[in-house]
This record gives structure tokens, C-alpha cells and sequence, in this order.
């Protein structure tokens, strides 16, 4: 459940991009990315900083599961989606691991703008989402996430997330509700 917003928050919206839109989600994508648009808006309208992250690669290292092509990318996979409507006073990280705080300092940039909180949403809930949202809360930023604004091709690992570790990290709620706090201080 949602308390409050910290005066200068910062929206962080990971991997919707061109190149993961076909992945076999279990909610809608487009939802999800009308959603993420509509707080795209409203953090700009309040001149709060908007993280785009986009991912081009994998880090290294073996797994269990099996290579998915390598590290080549066709061309335009890690371009935003137009409806984000990428703007150039937007932040930009590029990641090729799961968080987008790994090597790509964005735990100092945003801290350089007095950032004390985040508001994450975007693909995959159990993997990009979740990784950024640990990686928030344990570079001590307060964290939100927007739970209707994201979504999983795995249905156990988006549950998971919402229900078990999201509220561990830190306060959920809706896009309307995010939307309500934000308009609120405003008043």
C-alpha cells in the first residue's frame, strides 16, 4: 500500500523496448506500456527524473539454461518504444545485466540529483524489475513499484515478486495511485 512520495523521486521504467515486445508475456503488453506512459507524463509534468533503461546484452557467466543466441542483437532491439516518448532530458542506462544499477552508475547520477526514491515498472516483473528494485533498496533508496505497470512471460516468478518480495522492498501500488500521490503534492 502506498504512504507517500519523497519530494524528489525518480521514475525508473526498465526494458520496454522494441525487441522484447514479442515475448509471450502473461498480461497484455499494451496495458503495461500505457500504463508506464502515463507516469512517464506525470513525473515530467512535475520535472521529477524519468530512467529509461534498456538492455543489450547478458552478463557473463554459465547457467543452467541454455544460450539464446549470443549476444548479437538484430538491429533496433534495444530501441525505446515510441510511446514512452524517450525525451532528451531523460536519463538513459543502458544494462547488460538484470538491474539497471549494475555498472552503469545510476545509483551516483541519480543520488547527484538528490534522488531519495524510485517508482520502477516495465518487463520482466521477476527478472529486470526485480533486480532493479533490490538493487534500489539496497543502495538505500526508498522504493515503489507500480504493479499494474509491469508484467512477466512467467507467471510463478511475476507472483512471486508481487506478493512475496515487492512488499519487502518497499511500497506498491497502482499507476492511478502513484498518479494520485504525485498530483497531490503538487497542490
Amino acid at each position: 500500500m502506498l504512504t507517500v512520495l519523497d519530494p524528489v523521486t525518480a521514475l525508473i521504467v526498465v526494458d520496454l523496448q522494441k525487441g522484447l515486445m514479442d515475448y509471450p508475456f502473461i498480461h497484455p503488453i499494451e496495458p503495461v506500456v500505457q500504463r508506464a506512459a502515463a507516469l512517464i507524463a506525470a513525473f515530467r509534468a512535475r520535472e521529477l527524473p524519468v530512467v529509461l533503461v534498456n538492455a543489450t546484452g547478458r552478463a557473463p557467466g554459465r547457467t543452467e539454461q541454455p544460450g539464446r543466441g549470443g549476444d548479437a542483437f538484430p538491429d533496433g532491439f534495444a530501441d525505446f518504444l515510441p510511446e514512452l516518448g524517450q525525451h532528451p532530458d531523460d536519463i538513459v542506462v543502458t544494462k547488460r545485466t538484470w538491474g539497471a544499477f549494475t555498472g552503469t552508475g545510476l545509483d551516483e547520477r541519480l543520488k547527484a540529483l538528490g534522488v531519495t526514491q524510485v517508482v520502477v515498472a516495465g518487463v520482466a516483473t521477476g527478472t529486470g524489475v526485480d533486480a532493479t528494485a533490490r538493487q534500489a533498496y539496497e543502495l538505500g533508496f526508498n522504493v515503489t513499484l507500480a504493479i499494474d505497470a509491469m508484467t512477466d512471460s512467467r507467471q510463478r516468478a511475476h507472483d512471486y515478486s508481487i506478493e512475496a518480495l515487492f512488499p519487502r522492498l518497499g511500497e506498491t501500488g497502482t499507476t492511478e495511485a502513484i498518479v494520485e500521490l504525485l498530483a497531490a503534492r503538487a497542490c
